[in-house]
Parts: C-alpha cells; structure tokens; sequence
C-alpha cells in the first residue's frame, strides 16, 4: 500500500517540476535565420503534346492535379 505521505511528495515534486517548464525562456528564433513563407506563384501559361497529338494546354486542366515529367538524354 502507498503511503499518503509518498504521494503528497510526489505530488508537490510534480508541482515543482512543472513551474520550471512553465517558467523556462522561450527559444530564441533568430539565431536561426528562418526565412518568411512566399506562396507557390502560378505556373505560366503553356501547351504540350499529349500522347495522341493533340495540343493540351495548362489552362485546360485548371483545377486537377497536374504531374509532369520531362526526360532529356544529352
């Protein structure tokens, strides 16, 4: 069986324990040198051939997810 004096000690050691988390310094953020977010801009204007010929604008797909892939051999 626990004791109540035990768990009172181990109460007030929580106590403690937790003004000295709340009372530690905030993290200083500019040591880090962290830049602001810029939003993705859109992508110009364009067609491609498709598969069958066919010219397929960006403008055409407005809206859906759009996966590019561009192979080059030099």
């Amino acid at each position: 069986m626990i004791r109540r004096g035990a768990i009172a000690g181990f109460g007030a050691l929580l106590i403690v324990g937790l003004a000295f988390v709340a009372s530690a310094a905030s993290p200083d953020f500019s040591v880090l040198d962290l830049q602001p977010y810029e939003s993705p801009k859109p992508a110009p204007a364009f067609g491609l051939p498709d598969l069958t010929g066919n010219t397929r604008s960006l403008a055409d797909l407005r809206g859906k997810v759009v996966l590019l892939f561009f192979w080059a051999t030099w």
